[in-house]
């Protein structure tokens, strides 16, 4: 800690004026300062002195001066300040809470010796010292003081420790005791010697005063050591007399002896936070936050100790959030409540949320910790995954309540359809829901009790906690929101706004119509209204503040004012439910006179009468006895009686004895049992009397059955029986008499009673009481009038059996009457009733037991039941069953008809065919497919036309209608050869329409591009008959149609198109190869002069071959060619014009001209002349040789002789060994010989013989001599002879292309390896194979590997595609054939396919086609090989690199590029890559792409281009990965078209910078004071080259100059409410990174959307822009847009709601 003056506060005196004592005031508003002279002067925080007053002695005989102040204290509160006086007392000053209150005395305290010190730690505890050496402790709240130890020695000082609970006293001997209110443990203490001290309020600094000096020692947390800081020397200072700290730490005073005070500011350092807060850390563990706006300060202290380490300003800059070692530190800036809890660093990743203002959430690691403010403990902690404040509900005693202290609750989702309510006081679980939907927001209402919450299907649901109910209230719920203080509920549904103003009764709900969404609630002024946006204007809807104003009466238990309330409205269903939930609570609370009143209002006269009694009996007991008339018993008896709960009435009674009160209970509710119950438990003596009054009342009252029973209970039979019967009701009699032997016997009673049983038809009974008296044939009869069949027949099984039969009959028809279809069966079986058994099987739809009975009967029976059982299976789509039951019903055709109207042709066809004639099938079929057609159920007829096998039809229909492809495709199939014709044949229908474009498409399938081009030539539309050209007439065709469109344009214009196309040199070779010379002259004289001498050299070429000679001539000289003109001469054996044109133009070709005249001569066998010319063209070598080989040998060696002696000997040498050639010894001599020897035996010399014939004229010749030889010495000859002739005749056969001979000669000496390469040499594999196979299979891998060498030697790749895939894959790398190299490799597995895919895009990136590489990985995937990352990479940076990117449509590529890399990042997750160093900067190249995709898309709506430009603005941030002059250039040319000049400015000034330090080529020079404290990097690759054109550079360099004479605009990028660079993710003031958002990148600072992808979110403003903008433009690439953004985060959120 370091100090530094501030000012002096009270100026020193020349001699002796002793600051006794001082004071800060605990809230830091306040300074006192005790003079010399007894006055206390009051000081605000900033220095100024604001009010004084003097003090008192203890009694005033001793005058004013009779006593010192020794010590001074502010309470707690700041309101009061204690003084210590050495008169013995001290007095308490009340000073109030402003300046200038009036100053009074309200506690003193007489003592028995002076007060030498004094603290004030806590409430009502004011701590002192008193000379006779005691420390004592006053109690201003009782005014007592007491002592709390002593000691012997004058107490010096004391003070007291961070939480008021200790004391230090020091004394005159030296010592110092510590004392402890509450044990707190130990701390070190060190003694020095000095004139006064004190400690900073958190303890973890001591400021010692002496002479001229302040020495300060601050406490190391880390060292657990104290340090002295640098002492403050004050020269005449003097001795100090007095120190006092300022509460928050912050100011330190300092009293002198020369009654000077002096004033010091005290603090380790200071910072300013965001320009708004100014932090001063006055203690490692105390921090005064201060907004500078507003002047207020807190005082942020860690009451622990502990060192606080970052201090951060949070939620709308409102809350504290600062970390310790061990502790974190939370506050309210606005209600100053402050909290500090036990937390372990995490590594700084807590999420806070301050939505709720009483309670901060923070979010760790799946664990959830909730901490009010103004609370130094967690109020609870919960596992949870879900963060989002719509997901959690905290309630926090935000409504008081009768009869509830505290109520804390929390509500939260265990997982994404469970949700836990907890009761945050006692720390248990309240309530679980498990839905069956995904919930997506919750909240609890402001008493938590209720629960709202919705899920994903927008269902509104309410939940009672404490009855563990669950309501749905509503459907397609876009809003929802409690009324703040109440619990009325506001909802959206569709147009509808729904308000419950009574939540009990959820069904009563009142709605009104809107016209736009909900977007909030506004309640002030005693005004409730409902923001609803309507198109752009936002109306109020004001809700009833009456009912509202109801809710929160009751919730608050205050019934009166409720009532009160009630009484304004007009009786409504709202009002009546609000009434009837009055009358509930007010009974429930007993408050009886208001349950009246809603009685009254809701018209229960009767109710209301009642309780009117009953208050009356209430107030007069309260009257008479006093107390709470409610609690009298008659008073609780009613009220039981009220709520029908009689027992309790009754035992309230009798509990006081009242028996007979509650026998007039009973009687005058007419209960006479309950009545005679209680007479005969007491034992009443009018028990008997109330029998008789109880049968007559029933007699008077004409209940004869209830007064039967009471008979029948007191055992009189007769009696009840009477009395039944006269109440008609001869069953009960009868049930009586059947129980009584006695009755029975009386058979006229009897027969009374079973006349009155048939009278009331009541024929089942009578049939008991006729069993019952052996009567069984009435019985039988009655028992079939009454239908208890089941009776008749047991009855007739043991009496009547012939009768059984036909009662199953007629109870089979009972129950078929009674429509109990399925119960009757049974019965009709069992009486052989067939046909009523099947009806009725049929009508229960009993279809599996009617087929049981069916197949049962004869066939004639059954038929016509079976197609009603087959409908049904039929309907059922049960069609083989149905088909089998109409088979038995000999309904064949319903069969067919059944699986025609099912679609199901090929099985009613089959079933046709087995019953009709194939015409007649055929007819049927046609016949409906007719019918079919006319309804335009074209498929259905197709398939009809197929089924009978008469596709024709099923064309010719199709072609009718001109649904020209599904003619095509039936055509295809049916008649394939005919397709072709068929598709020309309609490309010439479709354009004689004039429908050009689906010609095309006909003429292209016909292989007919030529006659596309020459229909759209013939239209004129040049431009579709190029593109068609070049894309299907293969590498020439495109510039042959350029050229034909060239020409009929002609002149400038032509030229213009050629240029445009790039085939102006092309088109100029086509035109003279098609002998269109005046056009190619016209083309070259305009745009290419140095192809004229081409032209006219072509020109005389063609003019040659026409035979004009002489014009060729002259085109040959202007081409400047001469010699061709002379060669023409030659060649045309014109020797003379020839010579003339050598001679004129070419000197040197005359000596040419002479030969080939020479040969000419020749020829014409006239050699003299022939020799006199070449002898003119001095070439006498020539006519030696023509001599030579005329055969004319004096000659030659006379022309040698003559004229080149040197060449003469060699020349006889020749002719002598030519001589001997023609000689015996030539070949026919040699063969001869050779037969000689052969014939003499000499087989040796015969060989040799024969081997020495070389007669290259006759191979079939030396063929015979060589293997002649070889037979031979095979034969005769030594075997080491006849290898070595061998050896040496099977080369010479393989020479001369005789390989199966020299093999035969190999096999024959068991060379195999010779035979098979010999085979090898002549391709004759098979043979080669076979031999190798037979005869050495060591072999077979040897003739393999030749054969796979000549494949690739030949280039037969697609043979060696069989043998050795690698290899070819390889030969058509190797001869670039790509394409075929790609689709074979497609058909391999996926590693071999991506290898070559890799080559490929190598090659291609080498020869500049990126794009066609990003196509491949676009088509095969881009698996996540880390030998693949560069090609990636390369991709990425030429495209980033590539002009022309920067617009609208460049989006294909962009997203081309971006859906590569996404594949690719997918990939990466899965593989061992996933999260290296290369998958982050794929996934930032991801994001880069998405950025420029979106640009792109942006760029071709108007209303987006303000997100196009932000875009180029975000982009800047990776210019580490891109050309930053490219980056720059983009962003400032985009910020400048949307008029954001200051951005433009800057980023453009910037590109100038960049494109000078390229041409540099060094980035040194460059000035990043711009872009400080923004993510733009400063450190980028310098590009290789100018990304931007001179023109360009040139027209920003000159903008920029103009703006920047102009000093209109500030240079400085624009800053948002974080005080930071609004497009900069980062925070540069709190390092705090925020989301970029996925539409601008910018960072999203507020209404976050968030998606299912952790860490994808967007900002809502920008996504409804984007989303309006697809939604009016339609846009594709828009929405190609939001389909990936779709892919790549999870899907997309529901926007069609908002919440607050």
């Amino acid at each position: 800690m370091q100090l530094k003056h501030l000012r002096t506060l009270l100026s020193p005196q020349d001699g002796a004026a002793k600051v006794t004592c001082m004071a800060w005031s605990q809230n830091n508003a306040k300074f006192a300062v005790c003079t010399v002279d007894r006055v206390v002067l009051l000081y605000d925080e900033h220095g100024e002195r604001r009010d004084k007053f003097s003090t008192k002695p203890a009694d005033m005989k001793y005058g004013r001066k009779s006593y010192m102040v020794k010590g001074m204290a502010f309470s707690p509160d700041s309101t009061k300040i204690a003084i210590g006086q050495t008169d013995n007392i001290i007095y308490v000053y009340k000073i109030g809470e402003d300046w200038g209150d009036k100053k009074v005395i309200c506690n003193k305290f007489i003592q028995t010796s002076a007060v030498t010190c004094l603290q004030w730690p806590a409430e009502y505890v004011i701590v002192f010292g008193l000379a006779e050496g005691k420390v004592r402790l006053a109690n201003t709240k009782t005014n007592k003081s007491s002592t709390i130890y002593g000691t012997d020695s004058y107490v010096v000082a004391l003070t007291t420790n961070c939480s008021g609970k200790g004391i230090l006293s020091g004394h005159a001997d030296g010592t110092i005791v510590r004392y402890f209110f509450d044990d707190e443990g130990s701390g070190e203490s060190q003694e020095r010697e000095f004139t006064t001290a004190a400690a900073s309020p958190g303890g973890q600094s001591v400021v010692l005063g002496s002479y001229d000096r302040l020495r300060v020692f601050n406490w190391s947390p880390r060292k657990s050591v104290w340090e002295e800081a640098k002492p403050k020397e004050i020269a005449n200072l003097y001795t100090i007399t007095a120190l006092a700290w300022k509460r928050d730490g912050s100011r330190l005073c300092a009293g002198t002896l020369c009654g000077g005070v002096e004033q010091f500011d005290c603090c380790l350092r200071r910072s300013i936070y965001k320009n708004k807060f100014e932090l001063t850390y006055v203690g490692p563990s105390q921090v005064i936050v201060k907004n500078l706006s507003s002047g207020t300060r807190v005082v942020l202290k860690s009451h622990c100790g502990y060192e606080v380490e970052e201090v951060k300003i949070l939620g709308k800059e409102r809350y504290l959030v600062a970390h310790t070692s061990d502790t974190l530190l939370l506050g309210d800036l606005n209600t100053n409540r402050l909290s500090e809890i036990a937390w372990q660093g995490s590594g700084g990743n807590e999420k806070y949320f301050f939505e709720n203002e009483n309670v901060c959430m923070i979010f760790n690691a799946g664990e959830l910790t909730l901490v009010e403010y103004g609370s130094n403990d967690t109020l609870g902690s919960v596992r949870t995954e879900f963060m989002n404040p719509h997901l959690i509900s905290v309630r926090i005693n935000e409504r008081c309540q009768r009869g509830m202290e505290d109520n804390k609750k929390l509500a939260y989702l265990v997982d994404i359809k469970t949700i836990a309510i907890v009761d945050l006081i006692g720390g248990y679980n309240i309530g679980t829901i498990n839905h069956e939907s995904r919930v997506d927001w919750l909240e609890l209402n402001e008493t938590g009790h209720k629960l709202l919450f919705r899920d994903r299907k927008l269902r509104l649901h309410l939940y009672d906690i404490e009855s563990c109910s669950k309501t749905m209230i509503l459907n397609f719920c876009s809003y929802v929101q409690w009324v703040p203080g109440s619990d009325v509920l506001v909802a959206q549904n569709r147009n509808s706004l729904c308000v419950w103003y009574n939540i009990e009764a959820p069904e009563r709900v009142t709605m009104s119509s809107i016209r736009g969404d909900v977007v909030g609630l506004e309640r002030s002024g005693g005004k409730t209204e409902v923001m609803v946006t309507e198109g752009v204007t936002t109306v109020a809807y004001t809700l009833d503040e009456g009912l509202i104003e109801f809710g929160t009466a009751i919730d608050d238990g205050n019934y009166t004012r409720a009532t009160a309330f009630l009484e304004t409205l007009e009786m409504t269903p709202e009002t009546e439910a609000m009434w009837k939930t009055l009358s509930k609570l007010a009974l429930e609370a007993r408050q009886l006179h208001i349950a009246e009143r809603c009685f009254s209002a809701l018209g229960h006269v009767a109710k209301a009468r009642f309780l009117h009694e009953t208050n009356e009996i209430a107030d007069q007991v309260s009257r008479e006895y006093g107390g709470e008339g409610i609690d009298f018993y008659q008073v609780r008896a009613r009220l039981a009686m009220l709520e029908k709960n009689y027992k309790l009435a009754e035992m309230i009674f009798l509990e006081q004895n009242a028996v007979e009160e509650a026998m007039d209970m009973y009687q005058e509710l007419h209960r006479w049992d309950e009545c005679i119950a209680v007479a005969e438990a007491k034992g009443h003596p009018a028990l008997e009397k109330l029998r008789r009054d109880y049968y007559q009342w029933l007699m008077d009252t004409q209940q004869e059955e209830r007064a039967g029973e009471l008979q029948e209970s007191q055992g009189d039979g007769l009696a009840a029986i009477s009395l039944y019967l006269k109440a008609g009701l001869p069953a009960k009699a009868a049930r009586l008499v059947l129980t009584r032997e006695e009755l029975l016997a009386n058979t006229e009673l009897v027969e009374h009673i079973t006349a009155a049983l048939i009278k009331g038809e009541l024929y089942e009974r009578a049939g008991d009481l006729f069993e019952k008296i052996r009567n069984p044939q009435r019985a039988l009869e009655c028992y079939r009038k009454g239908s208890a069949f089941m009776k008749a027949v047991e009855l007739a099984r043991l009496v009547f059996p012939v009768e059984v039969v036909k009662l199953e009959e007629a109870w089979g028809d009972h129950l078929v009457q009674q429509k109990q279809l399925d119960a009757a069966i049974n019965h009709y079986i069992e009486a052989r009733c067939s046909i009523k058994a099947i009806e009725a099987a049929l009508g229960a739809r009993q279809w599996k037991k009617a087929i049981y009975i069916l197949d049962l009967q004869d066939r004639n029976t059954a038929s016509k039941y079976y197609p009603r059982v087959a409908q049904h299976y039929a309907s059922l789509q049960e069609y083989e069953i149905a088909e089998e039951l109409y088979a038995k019903g000999d309904r064949t055709k319903d069969a067919i008809d059944m699986y025609t109207q099912a679609g199901r042709w090929e099985q009613a066809h089959k079933l046709a065919m087995k019953c009709m004639q194939p015409e007649d099938v055929s007819v049927l079929y046609i016949t409906q497919a007719q019918e079919m057609e006319k309804q335009g159920k074209f498929r259905e007829a197709e398939r009809l036309y197929v089924t009978v096998e008469e596709p024709d039809l099923a064309i010719t229909m199709f072609k009718k209608h001109k649904l020209y492809d599904d003619m095509i495709r039936l055509l295809g199939k049916h008649h394939p050869d005919l397709l072709s014709d068929t598709h020309l044949h309609l490309g010439k229908e479709l354009e004689a329409e004039g429908r050009l474009q689906e010609a095309e498409y006909h003429y292209l399938e016909a292989q007919e591009w030529k006659a596309t081009v020459n229909m759209y030539r013939s239209s004129g539309l040049w431009e579709e008959a190029y593109r068609v050209a070049k894309a299907h007439g293969g590498a020439n065709a495109h510039k042959h149609v350029a050229y034909l469109w060239a020409k009929s344009l002609g002149g400038e214009a032509a030229v213009r198109l050629l240029n445009k196309l790039g085939l102006l040199e092309a088109a100029i070779d086509h035109a003279a190869d098609n002998c269109s010379f005046e056009f190619a002259f016209e083309l070259s004289r305009l745009a290419l002069k140095h192809k004229t001498p081409e032209i006219h050299l072509r020109y005389a070429m063609y003019l040659e071959d026409e035979g004009k000679l002489e014009e060729a001539e002259a085109e040959f000289i202007r081409a400047g060619k001469p010699k061709e003109a002379v060669l023409m001469f030659v060649h045309n054996q014109d020797w003379e014009a020839a010579q003339r044109v050598a001679e004129a133009h070419d000197p040197d070709s005359v000596a040419e001209v002479l030969v080939g005249q020479a040969r000419g001569a020749l020829e014409e066998k006239d050699f003299q002349k022939a020799e006199g010319l070449l002898l003119r063209a001095q070439r006498p070598g020539l006519a030696l040789n023509f001599y030579k080989e005329a055969g004319l040998w004096s000659d030659a060696l006379r022309i040698c002789k003559d004229y080149v002696p040197g060449q003469l000997e060699a020349l006889q040498e020749e002719y002598e060994r030519e001589a001997t050639k023609k000689g015996g010894r030539g070949v026919e001599g040699l063969v001869e010989q050779a037969r000689q020897w052969e014939q003499a035996g000499e087989y040796s010399r015969a060989v040799d013989c024969y081997l020495k014939v070389r007669d290259s004229g006759s191979s079939s010749l030396m063929e015979k001599c060589w293997v002649k030889a070889a037979e031979l010495s095979i034969k005769f000859l030594p075997p080491q002879r006849s290898l070595e002739v061998v050896h040496a005749v099977g080369p010479q056969l393989v020479g001369i292309g005789k390989h199966s001979a020299a093999a035969e000669l190999y096999l024959n000496l068991d060379l195999v390896k010779e035979a098979i390469d010999a085979f090898i040499e002549g391709e004759e594999w098979n043979k080669a194979k076979r031999v190798a196979k037979e005869l050495d299979p060591r072999y077979e891998d040897y003739v393999d590997q030749h054969y796979k060498e000549f494949l690739k030697n030949q280039g037969k790749v697609d043979s060696l595609v069989g043998v050795d895939v690698v290899a070819a894959l390889d030969l058509y790398v190797e001869q670039g054939q790509w394409d075929k190299c790609i689709e074979t490799a497609t058909k391999q597995n996926y590693k071999i396919l991506h290898k070559y895919v890799a080559l490929y895009a190598t090659h291609l990136i080498r020869e500049g086609g990126y794009a066609q590489a990003l196509a491949l990985y676009v088509q095969h995937g881009a698996p996540a090989n880390p030998q693949n990352f560069n090609i990636y990479k390369r991709i990425f940076t030429d495209m980033v690199s590539s002009p022309g990117t920067n617009s609208a449509e460049a989006y294909h590529s962009w997203a081309d590029l971006r859906d590569v890399l996404f594949n690719l990042c997918e990939n990466l997750v899965k593989s061992s890559e996933a999260n290296s160093a290369a998958h982050e900067e794929f996934e930032t190249m991801l994001l880069i792409a998405h950025y420029y995709a979106t640009r792109s898309a942006a760029q071709s709506i108007k209303q987006l281009e303000t997100i196009a430009a932000r875009l180029s603005v975000s982009l800047l941030r990776h210019t580490q990965l891109l050309p930053a002059d490219k980056a720059f250039y983009e962003a400032g040319t985009a910020a400048k078209a949307v008029g954001w000049e200051n951005m433009a400015f800057i980023f453009l000034n910037r590109f100038l910078d960049l494109t000078d330090a390229i041409e540099e080529g060094s980035l040194d020079a460059l000035d990043h004071s711009d872009f400080q404290d923004t993510d733009i990097p400063f450190e980028v690759p310098l590009p290789a080259k100018q990304h931007i054109l001179e023109a360009q550079r040139e027209e920003v360099r000159d903008w920029v100059l103009t703006v920047s004479m102009d000093q209109r605009l500030e240079q400085v990028l624009p800053r948002d409410e974080r005080g930071a660079y609004e497009a900069s993710l980062v925070a540069a003031s709190t390092g705090v990174r925020a989301l970029p958002c996925l539409i601008t990148g910018y960072p999203i600072l507020r209404n976050k959307i968030e998606f299912k992808r952790p860490g994808k979110a967007a900002n809502k403003d920008n996504w409804n822009k984007f989303l309006m903008a697809i939604k009016t433009s339609h846009s594709p690439v828009c929405q190609d847009v939001l389909k990936f953004i779709s892919q790549w985060c999870g899907g997309l959120p529901s926007t069609s709601f908002s919440f607050h």
